[in-house]
């Protein structure tokens, strides 16, 4: 059975900070100073959880203009290829248009743009570093819809 629960501060966020950790400071080695730089106090956070293991997260930060912001979307390896990835994103969008935004915005590793372009993300703007990784940002517009791709 799959589970997705939404947190906020104060809530027990350690599922979500141990998929982080090993997927962005472990294999992609992003410094853990960088992963963790304060800004889930402020976010809203989905973990995905496979039979009570938490397998998925991402988050949404608001935006001082109404709009969200995507971020922090990984998936344990060991369950990559299962389309989580795909719901986390499509929850998170769901999420952010029930709470008014009409955009939202994800500033994506180049290696996955592929990825966000087929759930409707459009990018826009120059190529940039973060983290030591290319990086450019997208947008996608409304609600979500269809079934998982």
């Amino acid at each position: 059975m799959i589970e997705a629960k939404w947190l906020k501060n104060g809530d027990n966020l350690s599922d979500s900070f141990d998929i982080r950790r090993e997927v962005f400071v472990v294999e992609q080695q992003i410094d853990k100073d960088i992963e963790f730089n304060g800004s889930d106090r402020d976010a809203i956070i989905l973990v995905l959880y496979e039979e009570a293991m938490p397998v998925a997260t991402g988050r949404l930060l608001k935006q001082e203009d109404g709009y969200y912001v995507l971020g922090r979307i990984a998936v344990l390896k060991a369950h990559r290829g299962k389309k989580y990835g795909d719901f986390v994103v499509r929850l998170l969008i769901r999420k952010a248009f029930e709470l008014g935004s009409q955009k939202q915005y994800v500033h994506a590793q180049i290696q996955v743009e592929e990825f966000y372009k087929k759930l409707g993300f459009v990018s826009f703007g120059e190529e940039y570093m973060e983290a030591g990784i290319p990086h450019v940002t997208m947008v996608h517009e409304g609600d979500i819809s269809g079934a998982c791709k």
